[in-house]
């Protein structure tokens, strides 16, 4: 047995995009959403040892519910499924990112958490048997294994190829209060308005970037404008700081658009330069402590 260390990051998920296309017969809904993914997240680390297990630290380990339920663990026992020699390992989790945030949090760590088993074990990143632990272990974590700019389809299996897009500067902001994904999803169900009023079939700003070029930054944020979050206003009908974190990015400077990601409660602002990103994010912290506020990259993950 090796007694290497192995490390890995676990990047935010920020959807640029998300329209609800539909619900099925097994009551998931059917989604389309542009996915990229930010320069901060969680940190986690294996070491290898017999059998698996986990500890949680970090700003918000509190957060971040039972050890017997974490996705990290579920996604391992997933993978080992189809391995049972598998080399396990001792997983510690730092969590940096809020949670049940709209962020991704957990799918990322779980598919973090299969880079370092697969490292750990010889598996390839495209091994088959990667993916196939990954759909098992959460909808979002398939997009979530090779973090770069996708389309995100169906219950989130269906993946496109990675996407060529500029490197965008944002600002993330969350008011710190939880936004459970099946309240919002319910509450959009019981909206007349929504629940008769289907998504169009063809998205702009996903037409875009599906072209297969680079597209410039102005066009990109025109086209992400003509798109929307589905699930924003039932979450802002919920949690009415969603709409406050909203308005409060709109109004700074140099704010190109702002969205909800997810089913909230993050929410990200764009800018044309880093420089305007870090002063948005510092104008928003004086003025709310309370708040988690980081100016990052989106686009693909760091080293991906």
């Amino acid at each position: 047995m090796t007694s290497a260390v192995w490390s890995d990051f676990a990047p935010a998920k920020i959807n640029l995009t998300l329209r609800i296309r539909g619900r099925r017969p097994d009551g998931y809904h059917d989604l389309e959403s542009i996915v990229v993914f930010a320069g901060v997240g969680d940190d986690l680390t294996m070491t290898p040892q017999e059998s698996f297990g986990l500890a949680v630290t970090g700003e918000t380990a509190t957060e971040a519910g039972a050890i017997d339920d974490n996705l990290v663990l579920k996604a391992a026992r997933a993978l080992q499924a189809h391995h049972p020699k598998l080399q396990g390992g001792r997983f510690q989790l730092t969590k940096n990112l809020p949670v049940a945030a709209g962020l991704g949090g957990g799918s990322s760590d779980a598919a973090s958490a299969l880079r370092l088993i697969a490292k750990a074990n010889a598996l390839t990143l495209t091994d088959e048997t990667l993916m196939q632990a990954a759909r098992a272990t959460g909808a979002d974590v398939p997009v979530c294994l090779d973090p770069r700019p996708r389309i995100m389809r169906g219950i989130g299996d269906i993946l496109s190829p990675v996407l060529t897009l500029p490197m965008l500067h944002g600002v993330l902001v969350n008011p710190r209060v939880p936004v459970p994904t099946a309240q919002v999803f319910k509450a959009r169900a019981d909206d007349s308005v929504m629940r008769e009023t289907p998504a169009p079939q063809i998205d702009p700003a996903s037409e875009l970037v599906e072209a297969g070029t680079m597209p410039a930054i102005e066009a990109l944020i025109e086209a992400l404008l003509q798109s929307v979050n589905d699930l924003e206003a039932p979450a802002i009908a919920l949690f009415p700081a969603v709409g406050e974190v909203l308005d409060e990015l709109r109004a700074t400077r140099h704010c190109l658009m702002a969205r909800m990601s997810g089913s909230g409660g993050t929410c990200f602002g764009l800018y044309a330069s880093d420089a305007d990103a870090k002063a948005a994010a510092d104008h928003l912290q004086k003025a709310h402590p309370g708040w988690w506020v980081r100016a990052t990259t989106l686009g693909a993950a760091p080293g991906f």
